[in-house]
């Protein structure tokens, strides 16, 4: 899960990061009140979505960039009309662009230097990796890529946390002394702090920057969430914004399945993750393409297949459905149920193809059988996606 820049700075406020005031607005007049509010302040609005490179991205009517300083709040009232309700297409969007819905107005300060900060897991090791750059307000992407060098990484171990001598380590890597390491290292240990307490996959700060007057500040905050840790966050969980998410994806999630949209066009529905990954590995070797990676789980119900089956139907591009259940602790005659179910209430204007193994899986096939329905029954994943891929072709 994803938030907003602005709800990004209500956390910082929370664990103490220092970041400059903003204020957030869904109208063009609130956009104005709020820039009246930092009365004799340099102010900079933006555009909220759940996407970066936003500075260099361009709206649909022609509106060129994301992120402009403004002047007064007459001009903020000018851009915010220009920006609400439009599509703003990014780097990270591709050209279906990400609709704003709001926008930020805060605070613009004078930059002494712009640094890139970030932590986040590193799966290889299993511990979080603080990376820093003295590159800020760069795509780190193109950083890594021109300039590797000047990608600093630092592992924390788990259990000890972030240690005082790592904290000297990045500030001397970083060029940073006296009192703007001072102000680094309680910024770095708060935002670690944050981290691990509101079960961060990544918190990103691009830029942090220095200012004229001595101050370190976060001016930028992009944030993910484990997802499988948000029950314990029901106040994050409340700043979901299911509008920046794909719709298919935001149905999968209430009935507890895991769908991402791909750019494929043969439907997968598995149980299992590595068999999921397998299934759209297999699609791939035969000449196919996925659409999807859904995974029903293992203990799925009649209710949740019948559901995934109306996601699957639900994206145009899906001409043709490969199911593939290995039964261990998955009955394969719910899923046979479940299938048959959403067959008759849906229609089957597309291929389907499925392959069934393992728990009462002899019952299974005898559901799929005694339908009636045009269901075409598989051997082995590679005979699924044979037939998958020849009936699509």
């Amino acid at each position: 899960m994803n938030i907003h820049e602005y709800q990004a700075k209500e956390l910082f406020d929370l664990y103490q990061v220092p970041s400059p005031v903003g204020k957030v607005a869904s109208t063009p007049q609130e956009a104005a009140e709020a820039a009246r509010q930092f009365s004799g302040s340099k102010l900079v609005i933006k555009a909220q979505v759940h996407a970066g490179g936003r500075g260099k991205g361009h709206f649909t009517n022609g509106f060129k960039g994301g992120v402009h300083l403004i002047e007064s709040p007459e001009q903020a009232e000018e851009f915010a009309g220009k920006m609400l309700n439009q599509t703003l297409v990014t780097i990270q969007t591709g050209e279906a662009g990400k609709l704003v819905s709001k926008v930020m107005i805060a605070e613009a300060v004078d930059i002494t230097h712009e640094y890139y900060l970030a932590i986040l897991m590193d799966r290889a090791t299993c511990r979080p990796v603080i990376v820093a750059s003295t590159e800020g307000g760069m795509s780190i992407e193109d950083v890594a890529h021109n300039t590797p060098e000047k990608i600093i990484r630092q592992f924390v171990h788990p259990l000890l946390g972030l240690q005082p001598y790592e904290v000297r380590k990045l500030c001397a890597a970083l060029g940073m002394t006296g009192d703007v390491a001072k102000q680094f290292g309680k910024l770095l240990g708060n935002l670690y702090r944050l981290f691990v307490s509101c079960d961060c996959a990544m918190v990103e700060i691009n830029p942090l920057v220095t200012t004229p007057d001595g101050r370190v500040l976060a001016l930028d905050a992009k944030f993910g969430f484990d997802d499988n840790a948000l029950y314990r966050h029901p106040e994050i969980v409340a700043m979901r914004d299911k509008s920046e998410e794909d719709p298919r994806e935001v149905a999968a999630s209430e009935y507890d399945l895991n769908y991402i949209g791909l750019d494929g066009n043969i439907a997968c529905l598995v149980n299992g993750a590595g068999l999921a990954m397998a299934t759209m590995d297999i699609i791939k070797t035969y000449g196919g393409e996925p659409a999807n990676f859904l995974d029903v789980g293992g203990g799925a119900s009649k209710e949740q297949v019948s559901a995934a089956f109306k996601i699957i139907l639900g994206d145009p591009n899906v001409k043709g459905i490969l199911i593939n259940i290995f039964g261990g602790i998955m009955d394969c005659n719910v899923i046979a149920e479940g299938v048959v179910s959403a067959v008759k209430e849906t229609g089957l204007p597309i291929p389907l193809v499925v392959r069934l193994e393992g728990n009462n899986v002899e019952m299974g096939k005898a559901t799929l059988s005694s339908s009636g329905l045009q269901i075409v029954t598989a051997d082995d994943m590679a005979d699924g996606a044979k037939k998958i891929v020849a009936a699509v072709s």
